[in-house]
């Protein structure tokens, strides 16, 4: 120990002319020597190196402060420089694997967007579109005769809002048959040819659906109102008090549009629950035949060449079953005077609870449909 200790003093010594070395060699030499008239500063350098290329390093350790020239003398050495090649080496073999792997990814990968992602879509509210016929009202073979015109637009996807046969209420979101065209629109047979020239220009075809609930029309809701087998949970049904004209609802639960969304069926003498419109009763959907008879209509458009749906007011497909009231936005309000949607906090009669299960129930249905799986679209 005290031997190296000697050598690199000795070192030190040598270079700088025993003076001693605090870590900045070259600057104290330039600082602190005498200039000699009859040197030049190459020569200076030429001797210093001179002196360092006669000394022997063996057995002297690298030390803080050294010049460039001794740390030369260690780089150099096999103990210093395989280490340092063999972690470049690993470094560049790294890089390029990390590079192969991210493009294997790439190419193995399923393509990142789907059908229904990967253009625009054109939505039509057909009864603003064109009218083939000259009767007021856009038609289906008025889409028909634009196909060319939507796919110069570098449409990808045509989107076709309710055609059932409906009732005027609510921009035809009262449906009376999911599985008829209302006749202001056309026919079936309008329909499959329209579908058929969509898929011909290379586009695909989503259309509304609402399975919510039904207009008071429909066939269901008149069995569902006389307690006809089955269909007599076909609806959400509750005992509430009607006198002299005035209705008590079970609970303070409002519609979207304002005041209960209970009314009184003088038929089956009890309340129906509607979210919308009072002519636009709520399915019940924790009937499993409900959910059945949704998944029949899927198959049916389906077989029809529908590529996808755009299923509409889903958050309101269940309600809590306590029936419990909701809690007012402003507390301090009258009970009585609170009439607007926006009063409440809808916590019991949005997004419960089993939403989701249906709605993925839904989409097993399409799937299983397909031969490709995620063909069709929800």
């Amino acid at each position: 120990m005290a031997e190296d200790k000697s050598k690199r003093d000795s070192i030190r010594m040598s270079m700088k002319g025993c003076q001693e070395n605090n870590g900045f060699v070259d600057n104290e030499d330039i600082l602190e020597q005498a200039p000699d008239p009859g040197s030049s500063a190459d020569n200076l350098q030429h001797s210093t190196t001179s002196i360092l290329a006669s000394l022997d390093f063996k057995g002297v350790q690298p030390y803080a402060g050294m010049p460039k020239e001794v740390l030369f003398q260690f780089s150099g050495q096999a103990r210093y420089r395989v280490p340092r090649e063999i972690l470049f080496w690993l470094t560049v073999a790294s890089v390029l694997v990390l590079i192969a792997s991210t493009i294997a990814i790439i190419a193995l990968s399923p393509k990142c967007l789907d059908w229904w992602q990967e253009g625009p879509m054109y939505q039509i509210y057909p009864r603003s579109f064109k009218d083939s016929d000259k009767d007021g009202n856009g038609d289906l073979k008025g889409i028909q005769d634009k196909l060319d015109y939507i796919t110069a637009l570098n449409v990808k996807t045509v989107w076709i809002t309710s055609f059932y046969k409906s009732s005027l209420k609510d921009f035809r979101y009262g449906v009376e048959d999911f599985r008829e065209i209302d006749p202001i629109f056309g026919t079936m047979n309008d329909f499959e040819n329209l579908v058929a020239a969509i898929h011909d220009k290379g586009l695909k075809l989503i259309i509304d659906f609402i399975p919510n609930h039904t207009s008071d029309k429909h066939t269901w809701f008149q069995l569902s109102r006389t307690r006809m087998g089955k269909y007599s949970d076909y609806y959400i049904w509750h005992d509430c008090t009607h006198e002299n004209g005035t209705t008590i609802p079970p609970n303070n639960w409002l519609s979207v549009y304002g005041n209960s969304s209970w009314h009184f069926d003088e038929v089956r003498n009890q309340c129906y629950f509607h979210q919308f419109m009072k002519e636009q009763p709520d399915l019940n959907f924790r009937n499993p035949d409900v959910q059945e008879e949704i998944k029949e209509i899927i198959r049916f458009w389906l077989t029809k060449g529908v590529d996808g749906f755009s299923f509409d007011a889903v958050k309101f497909l269940l309600e809590a079953k306590h029936l419990r009231d909701e809690i007012q936005v402003n507390k301090t309000q009258i009970p009585d005077t609170v009439t607007h949607y926006s009063e409440l906090y809808h916590d019991f009669t949005t997004t419960q609870v089993g939403m989701h299960d249906i709605v993925r129930s839904f989409r097993q249905t399409m799937d299983q449909f397909s031969r490709e799986p995620g063909r069709y679209r929800l």
